[in-house]
């Protein structure tokens, strides 16, 4: 099968790069595949392909770019040429960019694999109706929102004209059956990017690091955990560090460069910036709390399963999805009130106070991880691959199992 997968990709700054890794890492290890079409954004920098294992051939076609009107275009015209046998699209509504029109063009793609007759799988991590527009860094205004969800119902019905329509929450497979009639969401779990030998859970001399990873200033925001960390320092001797691991969301350009204006007087903090993926097991490896300074959630966390796969404690904030998520596959930490820097230093502290505790809750975090590798995950989606050929070689749609005993006439 000669697969296209349809991502952001190191070294890129679009969000779901990491994930777009690991995706191309493990598909290209299925013995089902033979090339991987990897059509992708444009980067000065090369991509990433420095894999270990030997794997099937991969063709880089850098044709999009994040917030261009032409993306649609661009990225119809290279799976035309390239003529894959399925896509793989690895989505989420503000993917293709955080202007109006390019980002409503790009899910547009799906159904025109649909016309094509490709087989198709989008890989959605998340949804509209759990995204909150403002902390997102969306929109403010109330209208806007109400009309942002109208237009999101109209595009998430082009994203459902994919054969599949792959979800990582068990509740965003309730809402599409519930509310679009949908019968072809899978429930994909999002697997651990890496399962690296156990760790010894020991921790570096020196400060213990407080540490925070991903791409912040929209429903990321490291001030709380600034501002929690003080508090611990004002209450007890403990030497601690705070690491912001990673760089400004794209939606928010300048973000981190205010933050260190802003806490300039603060001592002890670290601006890693990118973290290329070689670099990122140091990161988690010497971090003694990672800690997720969400407002919000606009889906499944691959930062969660990166500190379970390291063997990290994990403080987290009591939000809707990202609860659903740590109780469905196993996950365990110390929950905070998302708008309270105070509940975030009570939940570093009962973490630090006590090694044990930090290590039973690294040890639970690794084996939740190690039970979903990726390698595991690929393998699913090659099967659904399957599936959907067969079902047009016999001239019918796939339709799937619904999770819901009866969907709302």
């Amino acid at each position: 099968m000669k697969l296209a997968i349809v991502t952001a990709y190191p070294p890129s700054k679009v969000t779901l790069t990491e994930y777009g890794y690991h995706l191309v890492k493990h598909f290209r290890l299925q013995n089902e595949v033979s090339e991987i079409v990897l059509i992708t954004d444009k980067t000065n920098e090369e991509k990433d392909l420095n894999f270990e294992e030997e794997g099937c051939k991969i063709t880089v076609k850098e044709c999009w770019s994040f917030n261009s009107y032409t993306n649609l275009f661009s990225i119809n015209k290279t799976i035309s040429e390239t003529k894959p046998d399925a896509v793989l699209f690895n989505l989420q509504f503000l993917k293709f960019g955080d202007k109006k029109i390019p980002a409503a063009l790009g899910l547009l793609l799906p159904f025109m694999c649909k016309l094509k007759g490709i087989p198709t799988i989008s890989l959605l991590h998340n949804i509209l109706e759990q995204v909150d527009l403002n902390s997102a860094g969306i929109t403010k205004n109330i209208f806007l929102q109400k009309a942002y969800s109208l237009i999101g119902a109209t595009l998430t019905k082009f994203v459902l004209a994919s054969d599949v329509v792959a979800v990582t929450i068990s509740k965003y497979v309730d809402i599409l059956e519930k509310k679009y009639k949908a019968r072809n969401v899978a429930l994909v779990p999002h697997g651990a990017f890496e399962t690296p030998p156990e760790p010894d859970y020991l921790l570096p001399e020196g400060p213990k690091q407080i540490m925070a990873f991903g791409k912040f200033g929209t429903y990321k925001k490291v001030e709380i955990l600034i501002e929690a960390v003080e508090i611990i320092r004002n209450r007890s001797n403990m030497d601690l560090e705070i690491v912001i691991a990673g760089t400004d969301s794209p939606n928010t350009p300048g973000y981190l460069a205010g933050i260190k204006k802003r806490y300039q007087h603060i001592p002890q903090i670290r601006f890693t910036e990118y973290v290329a993926e070689e670099d990122v097991p140091v990161i988690f490896a010497e971090s003694a709390v990672a800690v997720f300074p969400y407002t919000s959630t606009t889906g499944s966390s691959g930062v969660l399963h990166q500190a379970g796969s390291y063997g990290k404690a994990v403080a987290l904030p009591d939000l809707g999805d990202l609860s659903i998520l740590v109780k469905e596959e196993g996950y365990k930490g110390e929950f905070f009130k998302p708008d309270s820097a105070e509940s975030l230093a009570n939940a570093i502290e009962n973490i630090l106070k006590d090694d044990f505790y930090r290590i039973q809750l690294g040890m639970n975090n690794y084996k939740a991880a190690c039970s979903l590798p990726m390698s595991e995950i690929a393998k699913m989606y090659v099967n659904y691959f399957k599936a959907i050929q067969l079902a047009k070689s016999e001239g019918f749609s796939l339709k799937l199992p619904k999770r819901v005993a009866e969907l709302e006439n």
